[in-house]
């Protein structure tokens, strides 16, 4: 069924490169929590619903596209459906999980009528490089906050947190050792981090231990609560339109990367992108009727394709785990949010590697590509950064004779962000 010795590989194998990649993304059952519970969703419900999701859209992705790579909710995409959606627009976590919703089907349907190379040819490689790196730079500043590194000041809008609060401290240090056992090689870094900050919460910042295992949490709090309704309300146009291009380019791009990584591009193409996407999309589906902000590819399924990983047995053997790990929920719950935030301080100092793909000589290129990164952080938002950038690009583009070079898409997007800016935005 998944071709083992066409790709070269073995059972075992292929096992042990599904642990490798379920170590180094199960942070994921600990930070979605944390960051759907700030916008008021139940934290136990959100756990089951994240590993059942994990799960499910893997256990696709293996069955269906043949690929060893795994899917949960994506970071980035629930701090935007927490801090921006939920908690900045006061949009409620229903109405936001409409939002999902309507994004899943329309990631769908591109990817059902083969739409998806148009859109992706369409978006300047700058605007997906500036993308990537906001996003990871909005990761950071929420991490930041949530250890209490930095904080709020009325003078410079924003400052240096008490450094003295165990907090603080035992997130400097959970970041530290992230990023020397990842630098050693060590499976799990990520994991093991967030582990022993939790641990050591017991002791230094009166947390209190709870257990380990116990029957998985009610999913019925998130269960089908989604208001599509509401969604598709006046104003919730870009909220959507940011799920959708963030889902499409991460997913596109993650799946792109693992796959080279395995040696399994054909003449510089995914041969079952399509059958990858499509269980994507289906997750992302599934995903907001069970409770959970949208699901993308992993790149950590890079780490079980450095172990060996070559086919779906290993995306199958993630799953596996995945819903082994929905009877450790007393854990899950006593995980604070600075024991997370290194996690996620790391992954955003990780996404802002792709800068180094600009073209630092082409004006037009880059301003757009920066712009778009700095106003994702510094908005708080990932839609303002995501507006900014294509209107920016459009506008250089236009007023600098290159206006050629823009695929109509650029327009079609920019012109959406200005008219939001113009009539929606009061």
């Amino acid at each position: 069924m998944f071709k083992l010795q066409a790709h070269g590989t073995t059972v075992r194998t292929e096992l042990m490169a599904g642990l490798t990649t379920f170590l180094t993304m199960a942070y994921i059952i600990f930070v979605n929590p944390t960051i759907l519970g700030d916008a008021g969703m139940p934290k136990g419900a959100v756990f089951v619903a994240t590993c059942l999701i994990a799960a499910l859209g893997t256990l696709i992705m293996g069955l269906y596209a043949n690929y060893p790579v795994a899917t949960a909710p994506g970071m980035g995409l629930n701090a935007y459906f927490a801090y921006v959606v939920v908690l900045g627009m006061g949009v409620t976590w229903q109405v936001a999980l409409g939002a999902v919703f309507i994004s899943g089907c329309l990631f769908l349907a591109v990817s059902v009528f083969r739409l998806r190379e148009v859109i992706i040819r369409g978006v300047p490689h700058a605007l997906r490089v500036g993308i990537t790196a906001g996003i990871g730079m909005f990761l950071a500043i929420i991490a930041l906050k949530s250890s209490g590194v930095i904080a709020a000041s009325p003078a410079t809008l924003v400052t240096l947190g008490d450094l003295h609060k165990p907090p603080a401290v035992l997130a400097i240090l959970g970041f530290f050792t992230i990023v020397v056992l990842d630098c050693l090689k060590v499976r799990g870094a990520i994991l093991i981090g967030i582990l022993g900050v939790t641990v050591l919460s017991f002791f230094f910042a009166g947390n209190k231990f709870v257990g380990v295992f116990d029957m998985p949490p009610s999913i019925a709090p998130t269960f089908m609560q989604l208001d599509i309704q509401g969604a598709l309300g006046v104003g919730l146009l870009n909220i959507v339109l940011v799920f959708f291009l963030v889902e499409l380019f991460d997913a596109t791009g993650t799946l792109m990367a693992v796959a080279k990584r395995a040696g399994l591009l054909v003449d510089g193409k995914m041969d079952r992108m399509n059958k990858a996407l499509l269980a994507d999309s289906g997750a992302i589906f599934a995903g907001s009727l069970l409770g959970t902000s949208s699901t993308t590819a992993y790149i950590e399924s890079a780490s079980g394709v450095q172990a060996g990983g070559r086919t779906g047995l290993t995306a199958v053997a993630v799953s596996v785990l995945f819903l082994a790990c929905m009877f450790i929920a007393p854990l899950a719950g006593v995980v604070p949010a600075y024991a997370t935030a290194p996690a996620l301080l790391y992954v955003a100092c990780l996404m802002l590697r792709e800068l180094v793909e600009l073209n630092w000589d082409e004006t037009t290129e880059v301003v757009p590509a920066a712009v778009t990164a700095l106003a994702m952080p510094l908005t708080y938002s990932i839609a303002n950064g995501l507006a900014f950038g294509f209107i920016s690009y459009a506008v250089l583009k236009l007023f600098t004779g290159k206006y050629r070079e823009a695929h109509p898409m650029v327009w079609i997007i920019a012109g959406i962000f200005l008219f939001k800016f113009a009539y929606v935005s009061h």
